[in-house]
């Protein structure tokens, strides 16, 4: 498994908690930034790095770090084919994947702690797509609105 991450001054220490406990457990890692703490760095320029290579297929899924969430979360769902959420909790970082198609894992490193980070990120990377008849329509529905735009 390839895993896309990146995050702002507000989800960096998180980030850098993730990728170490990724890396430990053999799972391939992109980092795409940023690399040291900037007090003055912008959320979208980490989640659209994120987006980029989910989009073009370099990573099965990505993890997107910013203060809350939620502005990295807008900003990844920009891109075709990016279906990012945000969870805080473990259902939804299992069921966002599981009957949505979520690919980026938008957390909030002023949110949560790194306990619940490691919960989320198990529920996250073991998840997968069920296929199932009525899930798969749902997300070809979804996926009909990229088209429109």
């Amino acid at each position: 498994m390839k895993i896309v991450i990146g995050a702002d001054h507000g989800g960096f220490a998180l980030k850098e908690d993730l990728k170490a406990i990724m890396l430990e457990q053999g799972i391939e890692v992109i980092d795409v930034g940023n690399n040291s703490y900037d007090a003055k760095d912008d959320y979208p320029d980490f989640a659209s790095a994120v987006a980029r290579k989910i989009a073009g297929g370099e990573g099965d899924k990505g993890i997107v770090i910013c203060g809350s969430g939620i502005g990295a979360c807008i900003a990844v769902n920009k891109f075709r084919g990016v279906r990012g959420c945000v969870c805080h909790d473990t259902y939804s970082a299992r069921q966002g994947v599981e009957h949505d198609g979520m690919n980026v894992l938008c957390l909030g490193g002023r949110i949560i702690g790194i306990e619940t980070a490691k919960e989320l990120l198990k529920a996250y990377l073991g998840a997968q797509f069920s296929n199932e008849e009525r899930h798969a329509r749902r997300l070809r529905k979804v996926e009909e609105f990229e088209k429109a735009v």
